[in-house]
């Protein structure tokens, strides 16, 4: 078993990961940067999209597992004090049966970004957002399989996948989505909405057939939020955003529905 560990960098995650180290290296397990069968991050929800975004290019083949150093996470389901438990299962040392654990892939975002300069695309663990630079209100048309839905303005636009359906998106209103459903959600942020200008005012959620296109509809600085990569544009032509072809897994040596995720982060 081939591994590689990414930790936040604060003085408790990298305590934990040497520690990891030393356990994996007792318990046979080869560290490897290059290609690894699974990556372990160890801090919270925001280590492990680094670590996404870190073997994006190989995501295809790689597990992942997550590590919490405070508060349980969507992403993170492993404590601190259960590493040892961790690594013995990672090894098959604790039960052979676990030489096969369940793997579960959730569904990610592309977004194809054209601008007068160029044409670049991205895969979203969470969600893409556009606002403007300076805070103020955008103007952008949205369109949706290719026809006209509405003239957007406001504070910005957000588009999510389910597993990011429980971050910024709910924090907006939006729909808390099962991981197991492949579609996007497009949440408004902060729309204008009197006589004058007219928004749909709730969040909508389309399957993975289909696309939206969001058209920026004025000279405008906004930034592009590609899960917690910010990249500032000022020629932005149009957004395309639909659920990729692509999925991330995760590695389950124990049951942790996603419905149980939700309760104890929400409710308590």
């Amino acid at each position: 078993m081939r591994y590689y560990v990414l930790d936040r960098g604060d003085q408790l995650s990298q305590d934990l990961s040497r520690s990891f180290h030393e356990l994996a290296g007792a318990q046979g397990l080869k560290l490897d940067a290059e290609s690894p069968d699974i990556v372990v991050s160890i801090g919270g929800d925001g280590t492990m999209l680094h670590a996404f975004h870190t073997f994006i290019d190989r995501a295809s083949s790689i597990a992942f597992v997550g590590v919490h150093t405070g508060h349980l996470g969507f992403y993170a389901d492993w404590k601190a004090d259960e590493i040892p438990e961790l690594v013995q299962l990672m090894s098959g040392q604790k039960d052979r049966r676990q030489l096969n654990p369940r793997i579960v892939h959730y569904p990610l975002l592309e977004v194809e970004v054209i601008k007068k300069s160029g044409t670049s695309s991205f895969i979203c663990l969470n969600e893409f957002t556009l606002k403007s630079v300076d805070g103020g209100t955008i103007v952008a048309q949205v369109d949706i399989n290719d026809q006209m839905f509405e003239m957007f303005r406001g504070d910005g636009i957000c588009v999510s996948t389910p597993s990011g359906s429980t971050a910024y998106n709910k924090s907006l209103g939006g729909a808390m989505v099962h991981p197991s459903i492949e579609a996007m959600q497009i949440s408004e942020i902060a729309s204008i909405n009197n006589r004058v200008f007219r928004t749909m005012g709730s969040a909508l959620v389309l399957p993975k057939h289909h696309h939206c296109d969001i058209y920026s509809r004025k000279e405008q600085n906004l930034m592009l939020t590609i899960d917690h990569i910010n990249t500032p544009v000022n020629d932005l032509i149009s957004v395309r955003c639909q659920v990729a072809e692509q999925k991330i897994s995760f590695v389950r040596y124990r049951p942790f529905p996603f419905w149980n995720r939700v309760r104890n982060a929400f409710l308590g």
